[in-house]
């Protein structure tokens, strides 16, 4: 990577050591939770499903986390890394990297600066294995970074953490509006609320006389116990069109180029930090779209993971051709995408027991139409459209706004950590976001 800052040895900057490896038979002292490669993603750390391994007092300090402590990953994604804001003392296994900068480097800036080069190529070279790749502390230790003075560095994190603090914001906002809506749906379509207050000659909360009107007074039997007067239960596939798709011959340029019409897989879902598709890795030709006999589905689409994994979703905010790995919910029939978004959420385990494979786990069209779902009468299903796809809506802008942010962080990242971007010049454009 060429730049204007004087390379420097990455291990002469930073206390770095590795954590500890996970031996039952050796291992001796308390338990105490752990984070293991998986527990971290770029920039954040999850910390769900946290194990607990045995560390003994002299180890303490050598395996812990202090808030500021920069871990990185070394397989899996080696490079990959997170900055611990947590309580002191959390532990480390031997698949991360603890690094702690000397005063002549900012940890936040070396994070921003593996952020980079992993997009790069630049940390392949110093990786070992073949099969599975390393990145070794020796190899750390070997990493040649840029090295602005420390001064410009943390000036450098400022304009970079503003914007990562708006996108921050933008999908916690995102992750409130889902769960409202969600929990929205949950009360009319499965609790029942509305109902049920009216059985008992009560007001339904937060809701007016005319959306009140809309919820009968009772039950009456289904397949699936006591459903609101009025309301069928029908298989999945007569509520909605289930379609699937296909992958053109890879080997075949002509179904690939140009590129002219959006085609996903389901690793275009993997990570999303919300339920929304705006984009897609790869494109079709117009040769390549008629291969698919799904074809290009419309705006607003549900797309539904059916293998490797089961589960992801998404709803469409472009044009989009799909592989054979989904099950599409496309908009028209009695329940729309919207509807059965949180419909699959809430029965997702349901949907994976139908699920059967050898090879991989694969929930088939087939498998998925039968499956009972509740269809209330089309005034109520308009009444909660009317909320939610404006709480969708706004999450949808939210969404957008945020890749337009992290597109504009990645832009100024490289001519940042390089110099050839002023300081100035990248405050301006923070500022113009």
């Amino acid at each position: 990577m060429s730049s204007k800052w004087p390379l420097v040895r990455l291990g002469d900057h930073v206390h770095s050591c590795l954590g500890k490896m996970l031996d039952a038979k050796k291992n001796k002292g308390t338990p105490q939770p752990y984070l293991g490669n998986s527990n971290v993603r770029w920039g954040e750390f999850d910390l769900v499903d946290l194990a607990e391994m045995r560390f003994e007092e002299a180890e303490e300090e050598r395996y812990s986390l202090r808030p500021g402590d920069l871990v990185v990953c070394e397989g899996g994604e080696p490079g990959r890394c997170a900055i611990w804001s947590g309580h002191p003392g959390m532990k480390i296994q031997k698949a991360l990297h603890r690094i702690r900068s000397k005063e002549t480097l900012d940890n936040h800036y070396l994070y921003y600066w593996f952020r980079q080069v992993a997009k790069t190529g630049y940390l392949d070279a110093h990786f070992t294995g073949t099969t599975i790749k390393h990145l070794t502390g020796r190899a750390v230790g070997a990493l040649e970074v840029p090295l602005p003075p420390v001064a410009i560095q943390r000036t450098m994190v400022d304009a970079l953490r503003s914007l990562d603090d708006r996108i921050a914001l933008l999908r916690e906002n995102n992750v409130t509006l889902e769960a409202i809506a969600q929990a929205l749906f949950k009360s009319w379509f499965v609790d029942f609320d509305p109902v049920r207050a009216k059985q008992q000659g009560l007001p339904p909360a937060g809701m007016d006389e005319a959306t009140v009107a809309l919820f009968p007074e009772g039950f009456e039997e289904s397949a699936l116990g006591p459903v609101p007067t009025g309301w069928s239960v029908r298989p999945a596939g007569d509520a909605v069109e289930c379609v699937g798709g296909a992958t053109p011959d890879t080997k075949d340029s002509s179904y690939w180029s140009p590129e002219a019409h959006a085609w996903t897989t389901p690793k275009d879902l993997s990570g999303l930090p919300a339920p929304v598709l705006l984009n897609t890795e790869r494109r079709l030709s117009p040769k390549g779209l008629a291969k698919i006999g799904s074809g290009l589905l419309p705006v607003g689409s549900l797309l539904m993971s059916s293998r490797a994994p089961i589960g992801y979703l998404a709803i469409a905010q472009i044009p989009v051709a799909i592989n054979q790995g989904y099950i599409a919910m496309p908009p028209g029939r009695l329940l729309p995408p919207l509807y059965m978004l949180f419909w699959c959420q809430l029965n997702m385990e349901g949907i994976k027991a139908r699920a059967n494979g050898s090879t991989f786990m694969e929930i088939s069209k087939k498998a998925f139409r039968p499956i009972p779902v509740v269809v209330p009468s089309a005034p109520v299903i308009e009444a909660f459209l009317a909320i939610a796809s404006s709480l969708f809506t706004r999450l949808v802008a939210n969404e957008q706004q945020a890749q337009t942010l992290a597109t504009l962080r990645d832009t100024l990242l490289p001519r940042l950590i390089s110099g050839q971007l002023r300081l100035p010049e990248a405050e301006a454009s923070v500022a113009q976001a």
